[in-house]
């Protein structure tokens, strides 16, 4: 499940810095700046989930309650 994650995450920053780009040479610069945040967020959820399940793993391997 790790490189999977790993492609996610890639894909969204990728995709969140064509669409800023986009929208900075359209002159909507506040809307690339909250476009930029929104990715940096997406991105940033899928990493707290992953390091959820790496705590719960973590937790069962030592028996942790």
């Amino acid at each position: 499940m790790g490189i999977e994650m790993l492609f996610k995450v890639a894909g969204i920053g990728i995709l969140a810095a064509v669409i800023v780009q986009l929208l900075k040479q359209n002159g909507r610069e506040e809307v690339a700046t909250v476009a930029a945040v929104v990715g940096l967020l997406i991105a940033t959820m899928l990493m707290v989930s992953m390091l959820s399940q790496l705590f719960e793993t973590i937790r069962s391997t030592f028996s942790l309650s």
